[in-house]
């Protein structure tokens, strides 16, 4: 039996008392967060914006198995930000979608969650209207014409089934519920009201395909409204990436329990908790970057080089090599030869110990 399937279903509880602990805590490292944010600066803080928005959208993706190029939503949040990054990279539509989903969850926080706006937010993740090679309803509830909607692992033959969704013919009452209580004025604290979201909706499950990438977006919203800030300074959907086996256990073990989902609630507070420690590494990238730029200030630098320094700067997968810069670049190999020899000359590149066709570059200690 599904927690669904339960008599006072979606009547959920938890242990208030227990969980006031870890909430208060979570609270906390919220609040130390955002004022050692608000000292940086207008600057630092777009750039810590755009590198954990970055970091959200790709991991939210990641975590249904889908890779998108980081440097088209890099330049696609720039874009909608209004920030000047350099070079900005035309996105696929897939890529858009998926921000422009992102950006309006966490942007217009204050806003009412409604029917039309879930649909808009499929419809962006989904234009085309399939699902990798399947036909998908998209901008509209799941109509289950294939049959059940099942969350299944396992090659064909073999495959286990860990969820199966309500019917399609309860998902539109079991959403106008859910958006009645998330829009409605309760006493239970915001933080949790983001976490029981999540749980509800991904178990209602009303679309396609899509539902746990827009059930993150539905936290981050959540989240916002705790915060009173449209500003993103650390990813849940990056921890839970880190966390991707307990998080679907979780899952799997709450959906198919009683209504009492205090397990759910600690996980999803120790998560939340564990992603804004992770924000310090965001904000150490961002000021070794401040520090970076102050220090050749005075180097006379172009497009294409600041362009690849940059790159580096943001974690560049690999070694730097010839060709790399050339592809970054979009020049010659030759001109990508001149670059780096210049950046060397001016003490910002040292070339690694390896010689010959493994002579690879990296930044040096300023």
């Amino acid at each position: 039996m599904y927690i669904y399937e339960l008599r006072d279903w979606p009547r959920l509880d938890w242990d208030r008392e227990g969980l006031s602990a870890p909430l208060a805590a979570v609270r906390h490292r919220q609040g130390r967060l955002i004022g050692h944010m608000e000292a940086l600066g207008f600057r630092l803080r777009r750039e810590a914006v755009l590198q954990t928005l970055t970091a959200d959208v790709l991991k939210s993706s990641e975590i249904e198995g889908e890779g998108l190029d980081p440097e088209q939503v890099r330049s696609s949040i720039a874009r909608r930000l209004g920030m000047d990054v350099g070079a900005l990279q035309p996105a696929d539509r897939s890529v858009e979608g998926v921000v422009e989903m992102m950006l309006d969850a966490t942007r217009n926080y204050g806003e009412p969650l409604s029917a039309e706006r879930l649909f808009a937010w499929h419809g962006s993740l989904f234009p085309s209207g399939r699902s990798g090679m399947s036909k998908i309803a998209s901008g509209a509830w799941r109509d289950d014409r294939r049959g059940p909607m099942e969350v299944v692992s396992g090659p064909i033959g073999q495959q286990r089934v860990h969820f199966e969704a309500p019917a399609a013919a309860r998902v539109d009452g079991e959403m106008r519920t859910f958006l009645e209580w998330f829009n409605g004025g309760t006493e239970m604290d915001p933080v949790l009201k983001a976490g029981l979201a999540h749980l509800w909706f991904v178990t209602v499950h009303p679309f396609d395909d899509g539902n746990g990438r827009m059930a993150r977006a539905i936290s981050d919203l959540g989240l916002a409204r705790s915060e009173g800030s449209a500003q993103r300074f650390y990813s849940m959907s990056s921890q839970i990436r880190q966390e991707r086996g307990a998080y679907y256990d979780i899952l799997e073990s709450t959906q198919r329990g009683g209504l009492d989902v205090t397990s759910w609630m600690a996980w999803f507070l120790g998560c939340l908790s564990r992603a804004i420690e992770g924000a310090q590494s965001t904000l150490d990238g961002v000021l070794r970057k401040a520090r970076f730029w102050e220090a050749v200030a005075d180097s006379p630098l172009h497009e294409r080089q600041r362009l690849v320094l940059n790159r580096l700067l943001d974690g560049f997968a690999g070694k730097l090599t010839t060709s790399k810069y050339a592809k970054l670049a979009k020049c010659s190999q030759d001109t990508a030869l001149r670059d780096i020899l210049l950046l060397m000359e001016r003490g910002i590149l040292v070339r690694n110990p390896e010689g010959g066709r493994s002579t690879s570059y990296a930044l040096a200690e300023l």
